[in-house]
């Protein structure tokens, strides 16, 4: 038996008759708050460089994933699967976005990469043929994430369909994250002096963006520069 075999058959014994009560009476819904948490902690000792923390909190995030495919093993969101099926699409996905690694001779001469830059010229055209049903470049962002991570993922997004030139020089001039973060933490300051919250109105901000987005979208003009963004004129 791995160690993984051994934590999986830790959770389902957790989880059994006679295990832990608090285990047995979780769902995929009470679990989500743990989930977040332990990817913020996972986050956190990345940035601190620390080894050991990183190892204890990658295997707290690991210890989600298999409580809830436990949970789903049992039939909680219709037909049962196990890690195995997780692990499994998982790893065809990789290899279905990656053919200069994976695919046929054609593939390997048509997306071969050297460069992190060039694999991502074509990442959107392999995850769109996996996802074909999608008909936006925003589909599939998940808008739950934090307001400044959401907002870095549209706008990335409409730089990538020419929305957004991404060479041009921003509304506001900043050279280091040092100074970016002066200001933002400013920017917040001067939230919370008018009693606004800068969570909710970046939010409001990229929900009218990204409905801009898909009205070009729809117009299908996606000429550079039509999405103009705020400055400090």
């Amino acid at each position: 038996m791995t160690k993984l075999d051994e934590l999986i058959a830790v959770a389902h014994r957790l989880r059994a008759p006679g295990g832990c009560p608090w285990d047995a009476e979780q769902t995929h819904d009470s679990l989500t708050k743990y989930l977040l948490e332990e990817t913020y902690e996972l986050i956190e000792a990345i940035e601190s460089g620390d080894r050991d923390e990183i190892l204890e909190e990658l295997g707290d995030v690991l210890y989600q994933v298999i409580f809830h495919t436990d949970l789903a093993a049992t039939g909680s969101l219709g037909a049962p699967f196990d890690i195995q099926a997780v692990a499994e699409l998982s790893a065809q996905k990789m290899m279905g976005r990656h053919p200069h690694v994976f695919g046929t001779p054609e593939e390997l001469e048509k997306y071969a990469a050297k460069t992190g830059e060039e694999v991502m010229v074509n990442w959107d055209a392999h995850k769109q043929r996996e996802k074909p049903e999608r008909s936006s470049v925003l589909d599939g962002i998940p808008q739950a994430l934090p307001a400044l991570a959401l907002a870095d993922k549209v706008l990335g997004k409409a730089e990538k369909i020419g929305l957004l030139d991404a060479d041009a020089p921003g509304p506001f001039s900043v050279t280091s994250e040092a100074e970016l973060g002066a200001i933002l933490l400013a920017i917040v300051s001067s939230g919370r002096s008018a009693g606004l919250d800068s969570e909710r109105a970046l939010r409001e901000a990229l929900r009218e963006l990204q409905v801009e987005i898909r009205e070009v979208e729809l117009e299908g003009d996606s000429d550079a520069g039509v999405i103009a963004l705020p400055s400090d004129d």
